[in-house]
C-alpha cells in the first residue's frame, strides 16, 4: 500500500509537471488530494491538482473542498448547473496569490497544447477570486460574482453575465479568447 501511494504522488508530480497531460498509462477517474505517509520525511512542497474525466469528479474539483486547479482528460457534459467556489492559492502555496482553474486541454512536457476539450453545462457560476477558464470551451452560461475572472486561450459559447461592476470591471479576455453570446451586467 505504501509503494502504491508513492507511485500515485509520483505520477500526480509528473503529470503536473507536464501541465496536466495525459500519461501513456490509463489515467484515474480523479487524483486525490495526496498525503504523505507519517512515516516518510514529507516532501519540500506538493502541488495537488485534480484530473478528471467524468462528471461527479468534475464536480467535486471545482467544489470549495476541491483543488486549485482541475484539468480534463476529454469533453464533459454535466446536466447540473456548476459552481466553482472556495478560495485556493496558486499551486496551493499559502504565500501565492489566489487563484483557481479550470483546464479544458491537454500539453506536452514543452507546455504545447495537444488536445482541447469542451465543457458543457446549461450554467457554469464563478464564485471562486482570480479564477480563469484556459485551452477549451465551454458551451453554456457563465454567472460571474468574484473579481478577476479570465479567459486564456479559451471560449465561452454562451453569455457571461457578471452579477457585480467589480466582476464586470475586471473580467479578462486575451486575444485568443471570445465569448459567442453578450457579455453584460445581470444583477
Amino acid at each position: 500500500m505504501k509503494r502504491k501511494a508513492i507511485v500515485l504522488i509520483f505520477v500526480v508530480i509528473i503529470t503536473l509537471l507536464a501541465g496536466c497531460a495525459p500519461t501513456a498509462e490509463a489515467p484515474p477517474t480523479e487524483t486525490p488530494k495526496t498525503e504523505t505517509p507519517t512515516t516518510e520525511k514529507p516532501a519540500d512542497a506538493v502541488t495537488t491538482a485534480s484530473i478528471v474525466n467524468n462528471e461527479a469528479a468534475f464536480k467535486k474539483a471545482i467544489s470549495s473542498s476541491g483543488t486549485w486547479i482541475i484539468c480534463t482528460l476529454n469533453d464533459l457534459t454535466v446536466k447540473d448547473e456548476l459552481v466553482l467556489e472556495g478560495e485556493f492559492h496558486d499551486k496551493n502555496d499559502a504565500a501565492k496569490d489566489l487563484k483557481r482553474k479550470i483546464a479544458l486541454y491537454a500539453q506536452d512536457a514543452d507546455r504545447n497544447v495537444t488536445a482541447r476539450y469542451t465543457l458543457t453545462a446549461p450554467k457554469l457560476t464563478v464564485k471562486s477570486p482570480n479564477a480563469r477558464i484556459q485551452g477549451g470551451t465551454f458551451k453554456g452560461d457563465v454567472y460571474v460574482s468574484a473579481k478577476n475572472f479570465e479567459l486564456v486561450d479559451a471560449t465561452v459559447d454562451g453569455n457571461v453575465y457578471f452579477t457585480t461592476d467589480d466582476a464586470k470591471s475586471t473580467f479578462k479576455v486575451d486575444e485568443k479568447s471570445k465569448v459567442t453570446g453578450k457579455q453584460e451586467l445581470k444583477k
